[in-house]
């Protein structure tokens, strides 16, 4: 199998195979649910900055190892391993797993007194979530033919988005009502606001597992992009991934340039509203969570519609192009985070960053999934996240906390600090994606 000859339209088999319907609407409303709740415990933390600093003693960078490090040492670790798992076992057990010990690790974040403690928990929630991207979007994969995979995966997609802006709101909700909680329920007497924040979401995610365990897991190419296939030997796969680089590399570098703008915005935007426009947590919890959920969840939608658009127009493969348009809107929102003079304008530029890193998600995901053997999809899904969390969520967090504590030397210029990071990383995208999409051609026709 070459990257040249790999054809992604094949003959029906002799049973005349025909896309799954039974059960598809309500799977991919749990698993849009999963990734909801996997965004609500992994984001979470953004709100909690200068809480959790207070109590524990420790700086910026320190808190951004939580945010990035711990996180993403066991996220991209397991990626492949989960990539590997989804292209042969029951996807569907997989995921009810996951969720399971995630949520039960973002409790533990609730119950830790020290650093340490909090640390390893953080690393339990990156080991579990790493499950959840080569599982769901193999499933979509099997579960949906070409022409409806995209708008599948854009409302799979709205969950980070809904996440997020759900982390912001009910965080800011219960910080606010922490008081009244502790007086309510006495075995929270001695827990800080932002523990109390962790139990509470934590808790939802215990519920998904069983929910998860009642979906049908779907037949391998069970839909019309493939037919059903045996797993594709590792060094086979990977052979194919190498001749097939010039699309492949740029394209996972490009997006990943992308998504670390998307883990930037969420994990700072935050402090920079508290800090350099002096408003008070609860306030931007609910402000910027409303933001966040419109704009990304807007983003998101509206990628595939923009794709209908060009097509309609007459332009070849815009699972490819909307990238490249993402990009070049994201410079202009990294452009603006640099001049803030109000809050209010610190909000609009929150939103068109978190509307433009949205918005080629789904046709990313979606040119990906086309691009891939089907036997391949599990792996290619996790290579992608592989590479978008070593270089996207580690980086992301630490680089604009680096910034501010050991070049600006003051908390209050993060949002410099978020603006450099921003545009430097929008720019970059803008070539690699323009590059990638010279490239995809050759993997989706003879």
């Amino acid at each position: 199998m070459t990257a040249e000859s790999r054809n992604i339209e094949f003959p029906a088999d002799e049973a005349g195979r025909q896309p799954a319907r039974r059960g598809t609407a309500w799977a991919l409303a749990v698993l849009t649910a999963i990734f909801t709740v996997a965004f609500i415990d992994r984001q979470i933390l953004n709100l909690l900055v200068d809480p959790i600093k207070g109590s524990l003693g420790i700086t910026d960078v320190d808190f951004s190892l939580l945010q990035g490090l711990a996180f993403m040492a066991s996220y991209v670790a397991l990626s492949p391993m989960f990539g590997w798992l989804a292209d042969r076992t029951n996807r569907r057990n997989l995921l009810a797993g996951a969720v399971t010990v995630w949520s039960l690790c973002t409790i533990l974040c609730g119950l830790t007194q020290d650093y340490s403690t909090l640390f390893m928990a953080r690393i339990g929630i990156g080991a579990a979530e790493a499950c959840v991207t080569p599982a769901a979007w193999s499933m979509l994969a099997d579960l949906y033919e070409r022409k409806r995979l995209s708008r599948a995966l854009s409302i799979f997609l709205i969950g980070p988005y809904i996440g997020t802006g759900l982390a912001m709101i009910l965080g800011g909700f219960l910080l606010g009502i922490g008081d009244d909680i502790r007086a309510l329920v006495p075995i929270f007497s001695g827990f800080a606001d932002w523990q109390i924040v962790f139990i509470a979401v934590g808790l939802p995610g215990i519920m998904l597992g069983p929910i998860t365990l009642a979906l049908r897991e779907p037949a391998r190419g069970e839909s019309s992009i493939g037919p059903p296939t045996a797993a594709i030997p590792l060094r086979e796969a990977f052979a194919f991934l190498w001749q097939a680089r010039s699309f492949f590399v740029l394209f996972f570098l490009g997006m990943t340039a992308i998504i670390l703008v998307l883990y930037s915005v969420p994990a700072w935007m935050p402090a920079v509203l508290i800090r350099s426009l002096d408003a008070d947590p609860a306030t931007v919890g609910l402000q910027y969570g409303i933001v966040a959920l419109c704009a990304g969840t807007g983003g998101v939608l509206f990628g595939p519609v923009l794709g209908r658009f060009l097509a309609a127009r007459g332009t070849k493969y815009p699972e490819v192009r909307v990238p490249i348009i993402s990009a070049g809107g994201l410079v202009v929102a990294g452009a603006l985070l640099a001049f803030l003079p109000c809050y209010e304008v610190g909000l609009l530029a929150a939103g068109l960053a978190t509307f433009f890193f949205g918005l080629p998600q789904a046709m990313a995901a979606t040119a990906l999934q086309v691009a891939a053997p089907p036997a391949m999809r599990g792996l290619v899904a996790s290579i992608y996240t592989f590479i978008a969390g070593v270089i996207g969520l580690v980086l992301a967090p630490t680089l604009v906390a680096f910034l501010t504590d050991h070049v600006f030397r003051d908390p209050a210029d993060v949002d410099s600090s978020l603006a450099i990071v921003c545009c430097t990383s929008a720019i970059i995208a803008l070539f690699l994606t323009i590059a990638a999409a010279r490239n995809y051609r050759p993997l989706t026709e003879d």
